[in-house]
């Protein structure tokens, strides 16, 4: 079994995503793909036994296939940066383990979706992100932190709730928004 690697990101709102890729451009980071689709489920089984436990099972389908991820429990560092482990695999079809997660016991608990861009400079991946809820900008690995200084991101104003969390208050704001943050 391999170990769990180490995610580390840094996630900012608000962000006008032009002006981002023109400073990614000047800093000579790598476009390493273009704007891609992505849905988003989010598995859990009784009464949220894995969210209890500040973990996520997520299952992703992007451009690339399927990729199901297990999320351990978030720390913090400096109180911007989450730090947690992360075990992933590309899969042969999203629908299988599907099946494979219900005969389990699991179900989809929450859903979302975003228009995913990434880059990549050294060992940071920036992801521009595309939402039912605005735009978004993620730096993630070693080093996060001082790259986005350099693309005008003060770490210290870094959102630290999950995409999932920033929608629920978005949807105590908006009552008649969906109940998961997708597309229309």
């Amino acid at each position: 079994m391999t170990a769990a690697k180490e995610e580390r990101e840094l996630k900012f709102g608000n962000v006008e995503l032009p002006e981002l890729r023109e400073r990614l451009v000047e800093l000579e980071a790598e476009r390493v793909a273009p704007p891609a689709f992505e849905d988003n489920w989010i598995f859990d089984r009784g009464k949220s036994e894995l969210a209890r436990e500040g973990m996520v099972l997520r299952l992703r389908v992007d451009g690339h296939g399927a990729l199901i991820t297990l999320k351990g429990p978030a720390s913090w560092e400096n109180e911007t940066t989450k730090v947690r482990s992360e075990l992933e695999t590309r899969l042969d079809s999203a629908e299988v383990i599907q099946e494979i997660l219900a005969r389990l016991g699991f179900v989809v608990a929450r859903r979302y979706q975003k228009m995913r861009e990434e880059w990549r400079l050294g060992a940071v991946v920036i992801s521009l992100d595309h939402t039912p809820i605005g735009d978004f900008a993620e730096f993630e690995g070693q080093g996060a932190d001082k790259f986005a200084k350099r693309c005008g991101f003060a770490p210290e104003s870094a959102e630290t709730r999950t995409y999932l969390e920033l929608y629920e208050a978005h949807v105590k704001a908006n009552p008649g928004a969906p109940p998961d943050m997708v597309f229309k």
